[in-house]
Formats: structure tokens, sequence, C-alpha cells
């Protein structure tokens, strides 16, 4: 399933909403083929948890900003687990690199269902930080997006912030 979704990036209400279903929908798909799980949407009104675990993939071009996976730790291990089909206690190592990928799958995902993006948005190398003593502060100006799902019961946050 594809969806297409002017590029006017004018960080317009209409824009933002329009891409956050594609957004909610990149990440869905990217779970359910690479994890093999469904996500759920979450409660508009769930509380902001204490992620310990960030990832991010940048985006520049004709789209500016960052996309960003957030997680406790305890959730990255899961999710590694089930991407690379090993028991949790086996994947401690990997969790870094597993859920860098998870967020360049998503931001992949996600601009090639923008259209006129797929050639014209180039992602970064993903990012990840650990720990939950820190605040990132991103100079994007454009808009924000924060999607709340559900990943085996526990709460993951999928965001993009635009630069203008």
């Amino acid at each position: 399933m594809s969806s297409s979704v002017e590029t006017n990036v004018t960080g317009t209400v209409c824009i933002l909403d329009s891409w956050q279903a594609v957004l909610e929908l990149s990440a869905k798909e990217v779970f359910r083929i690479m994890l093999g799980c469904e996500l759920k949407n979450a409660n508009e009104s769930v509380a902001q948890t204490e992620c310990d675990f960030t990832a991010m993939v940048g985006l520049a071009g004709k789209l500016c900003g960052v996309l960003c996976l957030r997680c406790t730790s305890e959730t990255a291990t899961l999710v590694a687990s089930r991407m690379l089909g090993i028991t949790p206690e086996e994947v401690i190592q990997e969790q870094w690199d597993a859920a860098g990928e998870v967020c360049n799958m998503i931001a992949g995902n996600f601009k090639a269902k923008l259209s006129g993006m797929e050639d014209g948005c180039m992602l970064s190398v993903p990012t990840v930080i650990t720990g939950g003593d820190y605040r990132l502060y991103s100079l994007a100006d454009g808009g924000r997006i924060e999607i709340p799902l559900l990943f085996e019961d526990r709460t993951i946050w999928v965001s993009l912030e635009i630069h203008s």
C-alpha cells in the first residue's frame, strides 16, 4: 500500500496532518515486515514515558528535518530480538544497530511515500543516544509530528521534526 502526498513543505497543519498518516503507515509497515508484528495505535493522551533510547535519522534535500524513534532500553532490546530472531538475552550488543536500522527504514519508507522525495531527499547515517539524562533540542521550525504507538504493549514514539 502506498500513499502520495504533495511535497510542499510549508509547515501548515494540513501538510502535517497528511504526513502524520503517512508516517504512522510507514512505521507500521516496517514493524510488520522487519519484526513480524503489528504496531497498534496508542491513546493520544498516553503520558510521556521515560525514554532512555533514541534513534535518529536526518533528512536533507527537498525535505529537511529529523526522524526519531524513542523507547525504553528494554523495548529496544525487544525490537532487536524480534528483528534478529534471537532471545533478548543474546541481543544486548545489537540493540543500538537494530534500533538505528529500524529508524532508518521508517525514514526511507516515509520519504518513498511522498511524491518527488525518493531521489530528492537524502538520509543520514542513524545516530543512537542512550541514557535518560539528556534533552534534545532541534532547530526545526517547520512543525513537529509525534505518534505514540504500541509495540508488544510498550509505547514507542515516532516523531518527525521539519526544518523549513
